[in-house]
């Protein structure tokens, strides 16, 4: 997907706006109500999770807009701006138009593709390097755009204005004049801050996270439950912020001593020339060469009466006055570490006193002292820790740089922004040079070819870009009365904990699906890949398939020279990540298989590889109708209970087609598909591993003298194309209809793998409709036949029913399915169902294997793969799950 510097969709420019004084601490933030609104209903973020500023995606917004603002600080800029997405939507088509009444929609379109309205993106640059940003907004016209969306021309010169928070909208305003001929409105600094902080905290879902040790992991802040928290901006100084609510805050202490202190002293005593530099140097340093300890006055002894360890550093630069040396006899390191623990560790201690005063539990840190740096963080948060007896956390955010840029660009609209939802947002990584490693590395990608030179160019020897080389942690000590923290593992990187952010996208059509039994307890992942050797072993896995992967994607579009040559850049952008994640797990946000996989699909579209898998899939489509007619026969030809049974064995057999799983892929080499379905139907022999057939069936059909009751509405969450939807699910969909059970087909929005999309189904089923009367009838019901060319069949004429058969897309591109992001659509269709299956091993065993249900659920998969079936069924490779569940108890 694109990035901050690689638009493949019209960039929209920043609107005039009036003037206007900001308003007065405590009140709520004012908002020029001139400037047309930006709709930021289900915004998402598109870009890397670790990415230290990902791009937000608008999907609801289709007036042509682009706001541009920016927040100027002493030594960097932070840039934020608006970028419009292609709209696929096609609201012409009857199709649609029939299952958006037959669901009740009455707002929103449905989509081949789901429309990503726009994207913000974070850019940064370097204060000194002012003119490079200055080039970038002028190379994208980002100042000139017309803000009324009737209007496609540019705004003349000297009549836009840019919102700008920082000291640097006094200082370069007139250079903004100058240089781009626009005016600067600026936005009061400490109401940007607030402003974006809470729109992060309670729009994004892994955007805090705490830093122990080395260690991150991510916090799921409740939106309802967020205020009052402390607000810690470490810049130059540092600003303790309370915060009571939207608009509602107070600068309640502070101190001089901050990231100012720490450059200006390092460079006074290291000759460093950046404040980047001085981190690094820190990296490897000693600070108990210089600091003094309690074992220093205690002979190497604990003061174990007081609690304080040999350890623990009593004086910070305390040897210094002792010793016989001078500046120049101490290592530049060791000084850039104590310097870095002595500020860090007061900073913490500070904040720890202030939340104390006002009884809160919770502190954000943010500002650009902090950085993603693994040792400041540590250091703040043992502070914190030891001070509060671990009572209170200190917590970071990823997107900690760009709290005031996107306040600054909040204050453009009336609103939107405090409706947004953590479900709306979908962030995306895509791999360019404004994002590796959280750092600058200009100038942005303009578009795919420079991206792929780059890649060329930078990547040819690996990923040392996007994964530096690690760096050995010197042995550190703790400061202030408590002892050092500890840095996992071996080695440290330097940039470590560096947040990689990718592209927000704001995605309003998404919603959460209304049959979770409990959303705030939900976890898609099955598997924990925090497990090193989980982690470990998938990663292998993704690499291994990578080259078929790539052959498959390049023949798929005819093997031609740019072909290839998109191929291997992808191929060398999606190792960079793997290889970014094995030395970072984190680094990307919360890590699990979904990711990785959703990770893998977006990264072939980056490089325009739109379905890899289409030829495939049509070939097998077409072999697998042809069977269909003999699989009807012989299921009408069966008593109900041997039907239902042979169905469920046909589904679970028709599963093994999946181009996702090597040991499938080598089967595909040994026969045909219709060979390798008779093969896996032959072979299904009950008790499954996981077995709840029985169970199923007493549902179904009752037992003694106990009827049962037809499903109003069934959800079927498809797979793979060709037989596991053909000779598998439709079979299963077919039973439902002729029971009168509405049937709704569930498949993925965008391609992936060779799983079924909910725009290839009309025709899949209009082919099935040719030899099937129940299906004919029930998918003209739902609006899948109004194109299509079907001639009734002779099977099944003695059945008859009135229940529809309906498609509806997902809203995601991938072969796993996270609940709390679904299309509208299958929300709409979810409100009325009281069936949920889940078909394939993607949506029922590495995602949803654990999920509870208000209604029931049947859940079903072959497993293609040894270590997933030993680990989640203590089975082997081609083991089967029928998983039936009722409704979850608390629902009942």
């Amino acid at each position: 997907m694109a990035g901050p510097g690689d638009e493949h969709d019209p960039i929209l420019d920043a609107k005039t706006q009036k003037e206007m004084a900001p308003s007065a601490p405590g009140t709520s933030i004012h908002r020029s109500g001139s400037r047309p609104q930006l709709d930021l209903s289900k915004a998402e973020i598109q870009g890397n999770f670790e990415e230290r500023d990902p791009t937000i995606l608008l999907p609801n917004q289709s007036d042509d807009i682009s706001h541009l603002a920016l927040d100027i600080g002493g030594s960097l800029i932070k840039l934020l701006y608006f970028s419009r997405h292609e709209d696929y939507s096609n609201d012409g088509d009857k199709r649609k138009r029939t299952i958006k009444e037959r669901l009740g929609i009455t707002n929103g379109n449905l989509r081949s593709y789901p429309v990503l309205g726009g994207r913000l993106h974070f850019v940064k640059f370097e204060t000194h390097k002012i003119n490079e940003c200055l080039d970038f907004i002028h190379s994208k016209q980002l100042h000139r755009r017309d803000p009324y969306p009737w209007s496609s021309k540019t705004l003349p010169l000297g009549t836009g204005v840019i919102k700008v928070t920082g000291g640097g909208a006094f200082k370069f305003a007139d250079l903004f004049k100058e240089r781009l001929g626009v005016s600067i409105e600026k936005e009061d600094e400490m109401h940007c801050l607030v402003s974006g902080a809470n729109f992060l905290l309670k729009a994004i879902r892994h955007e805090a996270f705490t830093h122990m040790e080395g260690e991150k992991e991510f916090v799921q802040i409740d939106s309802n439950d967020l205020y009052p928290y402390l607000l810690v901006n470490v810049g130059s100084g540092v600003s303790i912020i309370k915060v009571d609510g939207e608009g509602k805050f107070e600068r309640v202490s502070g101190t001089n001593v901050g990231g100012g202190t720490y450059w200006g002293l390092g460079r006074l005593l290291t000759k460093c020339k950046s404040f980047d530099e001085l981190l690094e140097l820190s990296q490897k340093g000693d600070n108990s060469t210089i600091d003094m300890l309690v074992g220093d006055i205690y002979g190497g002894m604990d003061y174990s009466k007081i609690g304080l360890s040999a350890s623990t550093i009593a004086s910070s630069f305390g040897k210094a006055i002792s010793e016989n040396k001078e500046l120049e006899d101490y290592r530049p390191e060791d000084i850039s570490l104590s310097l870095l623990r002595m500020i860090s560790y007061n900073i913490g201690q500070i904040s720890y006193l202030n939340a104390l005063r006002f009884g809160l539990k919770r502190i954000f840190f943010g500002g650009f002292f902090i950085r993603g740096h693994a040792y400041t963080m540590d250091t703040i948060s043992f502070a914190v820790h030891f001070w509060s007896k671990g009572e209170m956390q200190a917590m970071f955010l990823r997107h900690e740089g760009f709290l005031g840029a996107l306040g600054a660009f909040m204050s453009y609209e009336k609103h939107g922004l405090d409706d947004l939802m953590s479900h709306q947002l979908v962030e995306r990584f895509p791999m360019g040079a404004p994002y590796t490693g959280g750092n600058i590395h200009g100038p942005p990608l303009g578009d795919l070819n420079e991206k792929i030179s780059w890649m060329e160019k930078f990547v040819r020897r690996g990923t040392e870009i996007t994964a530096p080389v690690p760096m050995t942690p010197s042995k550190t000590t703790g400061l202030g009365g408590f002892d050092v923290p500890s840095s996992r593992g071996s080695a440290l990187r330097s940039d470590a904990s560096a947040l990689n952010v990718g592209v927000l996208h704001l995605v309003p059509t998404l919603e959460v699906f209304p049959l979770l039994a409990d959303p705030k307890m939900y976890e898609p992942n099955t598997i924990d890949l925090s497990d090193q050797g989980e982690r470990e072993y998938w990663l292998k896995v993704l690499s291994e398939h990578l080259p078929d992967l790539v052959d498959t994607a390049v023949a798929s579009e005819g093997g031609t020279e740019d072909a290839k040559r998109r191929g291997d850049a992808f191929a060398r952008a999606f190792s960079a990540h793997l290889s970014r994640l094995m030395e970072e797990p984190a680094a990307y946000g919360k890590l699990g298989l979904a990711n990785l996989l959703e990770l893998r699909e977006e990264c072939l579209r980056e490089f325009q590889f739109v379905d890899a898998y289409r030829s495939i899939k049509l070939r097998e489509n077409e072999a697998s109708l042809t069977v269909l007619p003999d699989l009807l026969e012989e299921l009408d030809s069966m008593s109900e209970e041997a039907r239902l049974l042979t169905l469920i064995e046909g589904v679970l057999a028709a599963n093994i087609f999946d181009w996702g799983s090597r040991a499938c892929v080598d089967l595909y080499h040994k026969g045909t598909i219709i060979e390798i379905y008779r093969m896996s139907r032959n072979k299904m022999q009950r008790p499954w591993r996981v077995d709840d057939f029985d169970a199923f069936k007493e549902r179904m059909l009752g037992s003694g003298d106990k009827q049962p009751h037809r499903h109003k509405r069934a959800l079927l969450f498809v797979d793979n194309s060709g037989a596991d939807v053909i000779l598998g699910m439709l079979p299963l969909a077919r039973e439902f209809l002729r029971r009168g059970t509405e049937v709704v087909l569930v498949a993925n929005s965008l391609p992936a793998l060779n799983d079924v999309t909910a725009m290839e189904l009309p025709d899949i089923v209009a082919g099935a409709a040719k030899h099937c009367d129940i299906l004919r009838r029930a998918a003209e019901m739902g609006g899948l036949l109004v194109d299509a060319m079907v001639t009734p069949g002779d099977g099944s004429k003695k059945d008859s029913t009135s229940a529809p058969l309906m498609v509806v897309e997902n809203g995601c591109g991938s072969p796993c399915i996270d609940l709390r992001q679904v299309s509208s659509e299958l929300a709409a269709a979810a409100k009325d169902a009281d069936l949920v299956v889940l078909e394939g091993m993607g949506r029922s065993l590495h995602t949803n294997f654990n999920a509870q249900f208000k209604c029931e659920a049947l859940k079903l998969a072959m497993v293609k793969n040894q270590r997933l079936a030993e680990k989640l069924i203590k089975g082997n490779i081609y083991d089967c799950v029928c998983r039936y569940e009722p409704p979850s108890l608390s629902q009942m």
